[in-house]
């Protein structure tokens, strides 16, 4: 019997379901190129996996699609191709293969990916921003956004200089950032889909959800002027992107019942804090990896509090 190419696995079938609006959108909003651009990254992430599994009698599996799915989808519309090539081959090698591949990798592969070119091209990746075409056929009819329409502004450099953005903008689409980040209603409904299809754990993006909310209401209570409402919070950024998308991820995420809610409550708390008091604008990405590296003492503690307890009664 040949070797099976691709292992197609429904729920991470569901999750690239979950995300084609986005992905029109950013087609919409951007130009024919951010197409352009998934396509090759998805190309590069299944050859990257194969240079591993093929060798070993293994297929790729379908989740390296997902991986790069949500990293493109994470990157600014201008970034260079051959710059996401690279994040995307450092995201699955270093961040999913070299752990031993698919359900051993300790951190997300996407934000593994992003962080590596975030730290090697910061320009490029924090400075290169597009206002989004907006009426008619928007980026349908268009390659690109014009280069005119370059700014260093996005909704959560605006609100952290105290400016105010209309919460309908942010709901529908109308400001720069990310790729897939600028639709919130389009990110609520892919991520009410793979929770209603038990692609994702509803646990991870409400206590994600839950943490940002308290954490960015308790901070503009003590009177930190910098910290935006629990609602900007929310729609700016890609804050509703990575609860939905990337926090429950299955593998890197907490497991235990408990720790999800500790997981997810403690990474939306942590995108406030370094959103607000950090030098980076958007705090999803280095979260989300920081929680990673707590995930199996975090799983281990709550096993452990469950096994005294049952011992006591």
């Amino acid at each position: 019997m040949g070797l099976k190419k691709i292992l197609w696995q429904k729920p991470m079938l569901r999750v690239c379901y979950a995300l084609i609006p986005l992905v029109l959108a950013s087609i919409y909003l951007f130009g024919w190129r951010a197409l352009a651009l998934m396509g090759t990254v998805l190309f590069f992430a299944v050859i990257t996996e194969a240079l591993f599994t093929y060798p070993q009698g293994k297929p790729v599996t379908s989740a390296v699609v997902v991986t790069g799915l949500i990293f493109t989808l994470s990157l600014p519309p201008t970034i260079p191709i051959w710059m996401a090539i690279v994040g995307i081959v450092a995201g699955v090698a270093i961040g999913k293969m070299m752990f031993g591949g698919f359900g051993q990798n300790v951190f997300n592969p996407a934000m593994v990916g992003r962080c590596f070119i975030y730290i090697t091209f910061p320009l490029h990746m924090t400075n290169r921003w597009v206002e989004p075409i907006w009426g008619g056929w928007g980026g349908f009819s268009h390659w690109s956004t014009p280069l005119d329409t370059i700014t260093k502004a996005t909704p959560l450099v605006e609100l952290r200089q105290g400016g105010l953005i209309a919460w309908e903008d942010l709901f529908l689409g109308q400001t720069s950032g990310s790729l897939g980040e600028t639709s919130a209603v389009l990110i609520l409904i892919g991520g009410l889909f793979i929770i209603a299809k038990k692609a994702a754990s509803w646990k991870l993006a409400v206590s994600c959800l839950l943490g940002g909310i308290f954490g960015s209401g308790i901070l503009q209570l003590a009177g930190f002027a910098n910290i935006p409402s629990p609602l900007a919070t929310l729609l700016a950024g890609s804050f509703l992107f990575g609860s939905f998308f990337v926090v429950t991820e299955p593998v890197s995420g907490a497991k235990t019942k408990s720790g999800q809610w500790i997981y997810g409550g403690m990474t939306g708390a942590l995108i406030v804090v370094l959103r607000g008091f950090s030098n980076f604008s958007e705090g999803v990405m280095f979260s989300v990896l920081i929680m990673n590296a707590f995930v199996p003492i975090l799983d281990q503690t709550v096993r452990r509090l469950q096994m005294k307890r049952t011992v006591k009664t």
